[in-house]
C-alpha cells in the first residue's frame, strides 16, 4: 500500500460521506420547500460557516485563487442547475447516473493528461469506481432518454467544479468565493421559487448546508493532498452515503444494483489504496 495515497483516500471518503448526508438532507427539505430555495440557503450556510473558518484560523486571501474559485462556483452552480432542470424534466433515471459519472471522468482524463498514469492499480479503482457511482445513482425503473444534453452540461458542471477547485492553494476563502458566486448564480431563481423551507425543514436545510460545506472542505484537502483524479472519484462516491442513509433512516429497499454498486465502490478504494 503507498502511504502517500492514505491522507488523500481518507479526506476523499470523508467528502463522500458529507456530502451524501447533505445530499439526503437536501432532498427531505426538498419534499416539501423547492428545491433552488434549498440550494440558496445551502450555498448561504456555506459561504458564512468558510468567512467564519476564515477568520477562526488566519488563513488570507490569497488573489490567484480568486479566478479559479469564481470558476469553480460558477460551474458548480450551473451543473446544480441543469441538474435540477433535468429532474424537473421527469429524467432522474438518466440525469442522476449520467451527471455522476461525467462529472468524476473529467477530472479523471484531466489528471492522467496533466499529471501521467496513476498506475495500474488506482486506474482500476477508478475505472470501478465510476462504475459505482453509475449503479448507485440509478434510479428503479427505466430512464427516459429524451434529454441528454441537461445531464451532460450537469455533469460538465460538477466535473468543472472539481477541475477548478484543484487549481487553488487556500482553503476558506477559496471555498467561501465559490459559494458566494452559486449564492449570487441561485439567487434570481430562488427568489421566484416557491415554497421556501420553514420551521419543519429547518433541520434538514442545517444538515445539507453543513454536509455541503464539508463536502467541499475535504474534496479540497483531498485534492491539495494527492491527485485530482483520485480526489474526485473518491469524492463522488457521495451517493453511496445518500442511498445507505435513506436505507437506515427511511427504510429505503436496497436493490440488488445498488448493493452491487455499494459493493464494487469498496473494491474501488482498496485497489486505489493499492496503489
Amino acid at each position: 500500500m503507498d502511504a502517500s495515497l492514505l491522507l488523500p483516500l481518507g479526506f476523499g471518503l470523508f467528502s463522500a460521506l458529507t456530502w451524501g448526508a447533505g445530499d439526503f438532507g437536501g432532498g427531505m427539505a426538498s419534499r416539501r420547500a423547492h428545491a433552488q430555495a434549498v440550494v440558496l440557503w445551502v450555498s448561504g450556510i456555506g459561504l458564512l460557516l468558510f468567512l467564519l473558518l476564515a477568520q477562526v484560523f488566519g488563513e488570507a486571501p490569497r488573489g490567484r485563487d480568486l479566478s479559479y474559485a469564481l470558476l469553480g462556483g460558477a460551474s458548480g452552480a450551473l451543473g446544480l442547475l441543469a441538474f435540477y432542470r433535468a429532474l424537473a424534466h421527469g429524467e432522474m433515471g438518466l440525469a442522476a447516473p449520467v451527471a455522476g459519472v461525467v462529472g468524476a471522468a473529467l477530472p479523471v482524463a484531466l489528471g492522467a493528461l496533466l499529471e501521467g498514469w496513476p498506475g495500474l492499480f488506482p486506474a482500476l479503482g477508478m475505472g470501478l469506481g465510476l462504475l459505482a457511482v453509475w449503479l448507485v445513482s440509478r434510479p428503479e425503473g427505466r430512464a427516459r432518454p429524451g434529454n441528454l444534453g441537461l445531464a451532460l452540461l450537469a455533469g460538465l458542471g460538477f466535473g468543472g467544479f472539481y477541475a477548478f477547485m484543484d487549481r487553488v492553494e487556500g482553503l476558506f476563502y477559496p471555498a467561501a468565493w465559490a459559494k458566494l458566486t452559486a449564492f449570487l448564480l441561485v439567487l434570481p431563481a430562488a427568489l421566484r421559487a416557491k415554497p421556501w423551507p420553514g420551521g419543519r425543514e429547518a433541520p434538514w436545510v442545517l444538515l445539507a448546508g453543513l454536509g455541503d460545506a464539508g463536502g467541499n472542505l475535504f474534496f479540497l484537502l483531498a485534492a491539495q493532498a494527492g491527485r485530482l483524479d483520485v480526489a474526485a472519484v473518491l469524492s463522488s462516491f457521495y451517493p453511496v452515503f445518500t442511498v445507505l442513509l435513506a436505507w437506515l433512516v427511511l427504510k429505503e429497499r436496497l436493490s440488488w444494483g445498488r448493493l452491487t454498486g455499494v459493493g464494487l465502490s469498496l473494491l474501488a478504494m482498496a485497489l486505489i489504496a493499492l496503489g
